[in-house]
């Protein structure tokens, strides 16, 4: 038998290499590799010690970020540094705070709009039964709408969920990509993937009146939740084959005497799902439960004065908007903790950000701006900030770390508003007078990072109007709106732009 390979002698240089760390490289190396890095990955590393806190700051690395997603404007000399330079610029692009982005306006039918989506550079609307979608890229170059008309009553409501969660991805290229599901008054729900209906689930008495916001389940096997006008809530595989989704039915859910007009999936328990009927009564469903008597899946009920609005789970608690006021219920005991919000008439619209302990609600004419943290201290909660100037009721929001969008059918504006200060970043117009003098203001609204679709309608016809704010070069110096004059920053100059550059971050 041949002897074993002897082992190679332990040298100081091959010592020296076993124990190289990180933190032995240049300092110009370490940056130039860091370039490479996601925005994400960047806040990574400057977490992880002082020294790469250093390197993840250092001025080459946001000045080479800098150039290539803006490569045709200028960086002036800022005390701040660059880094902070790129961040308030980025910042200022999710907030709206731009007179010149890229528009593109497209004219429909003089039909309401119920439902609107934006998959990245991908606008999806309904009229009625017809599901319309526009990709803006190739629509520029000629492309064409798209025309989906499987349906043959009123869509209800539509979601976006990861094409991986479902069976339909058939390579990595594709796990980016999302999935359309709507519901209809025709009693149905479908599938969209590339314009085309992949799956029609059939079981419902009556109209699908909404859907799960996320797909339940933390396995392989996600599952789709749907209520309806007969008061129960059904489960669907989205794993299951055939274009009529033959055995997608898992369970069917009793226990609502009202239809069922919300729904939300528990942020603590993907399997827990949360359902509201009109009578405002809440049922919580542990759909993994396996038992013949399908209302004994419910594990936990309580009751909210009040319409329905809307409601939200974030980890084990649920935030419903109902009648005037904005409740917060402990999942865990189904008890109510605390009341956040109170707006009397009625509140017209709801949103939540608990990452800034932050919830917005729509009003008449306002928006308002409640902290979580505030509301818990005090006897009577009271609004941060007051978001003023509509016209009519707010019955559109949309919140994210950056920014709050607010619009509503009586105002022919959407405004937008710094989430920290309540300021007023920017207005912009949703209506125009060749839509027939319409008396509709903005019908439906979407946002996506630095972009967004309002709709509206007219006597004559509709409009969906689509900005993208990620190329746009004017800042807006003083006032708000889309005809105020503009200056640049102070620490910018001005170049031709491009209308888009293709990030998303």
């Amino acid at each position: 038998m041949a002897e074993p390979p002897a082992s190679q002698p332990r040298t100081a240089t091959t010592e020296a290499v076993a124990t190289t760390k990180i933190t032995d490289l240049d300092e110009d190396s370490l940056a130039h590799c860091a370039t490479y890095l996601s925005l994400q990955d960047l806040s990574n590393l400057a977490m992880t010690s002082k020294f790469l806190r250093k390197i993840a700051y250092s001025d080459s690395i946001w000045l080479h970020r800098f150039r290539l997603r803006w490569p045709l404007e200028m960086l002036s000399s800022c005390s701040s540094g660059v880094r902070k330079a790129y961040l308030d610029w980025r910042t200022a692009l999710h907030q709206f705070k731009f007179a010149d982005p890229f528009v593109l306006d497209l004219y429909t039918e003089a039909r309401p709009l119920d439902n609107i989506l934006l998959d990245k550079n991908d606008i999806i609307f309904s009229q009625g039964s017809i599901i319309r979608m526009m990709k803006t890229d190739s629509f520029l170059s000629g492309g064409s709408l798209a025309r989906m008309s499987d349906h043959n009553a009123r869509i209800t409501c539509m979601r976006l969920f990861p094409l991986n969660e479902t069976s339909l991805v058939r390579g990595e290229i594709q796990r980016e990509e999302n999935v359309l599901v709507t519901s209809s008054c025709d009693h149905s729900i479908r599938l969209w993937w590339k314009g085309t209906c992949q799956r029609c689930f059939r079981g419902h008495n009556g109209a699908v009146s909404t859907l799960s916001d996320k797909l339940l389940g933390d396995g392989d096997v996600k599952v789709l939740a749907s209520g309806g006008e007969d008061g129960t809530v059904r489960l669907w595989s989205l794993s299951s084959s055939g274009k009529r989704g033959q055995q997608a039915l898992k369970a069917t859910l009793y226990g609502h005497q009202k239809p069922v007009s919300l729904m939300s999936v528990a942020g603590y328990k993907p399997s827990l799902l949360v359902t509201m009927s009109k009578d405002s009564k809440v049922r919580v469903w542990d759909t993994t439960t396996s038992s013949a008597i399908r209302s004994s899946c419910c594990v936990g009920m309580t009751f909210v004065p009040g319409a329905p609005l809307d409601m939200k789970c974030d980890e084990a608690l649920l935030y419903i908007a109902a009648g005037s006021s904005v409740v917060v219920v402990d999942l865990r005991t189904m008890q109510k903790v605390n009341t956040v919000a109170v707006y009397r008439p009625k509140l017209y619209s709801f949103a939540i950000m608990p990452s800034k302990s932050l919830i917005c609600t729509g009003g008449l004419g306002k928006a308002m701006l409640w902290d979580i943290r505030r509301s818990q201290e005090a006897s009577k909660p009271k609004p941060v900030f007051e978001l003023d100037g509509h016209m009519g009721s707010v019955t559109l929001l949309h919140m994210d770390p950056y920014k709050i969008v607010t619009g509503g059918l009586g105002d022919n504006f959407v405004n937008a508003w710094e989430v920290d200060t309540g300021k007023q970043t920017n207005s912009l117009l949703c209506n125009r007078p060749e839509l027939g003098g319409a008396k509709i203001g903005c019908s439906a609204m979407a946002v996506n990072a630095c972009r967004i679709v309002t709709a509206s309608y007219g006597d004559g016809q509709g409009l969906v109007s689509f900005r993208d704010f990620s190329g746009a070069a004017r800042p807006i110096s003083s006032g708000c709106g889309d005809d105020e004059d503009v200056d640049v920053s102070k620490f910018w100059g001005t170049q031709t732009y491009s209308d888009s550059d293709g990030s998303y971050e």
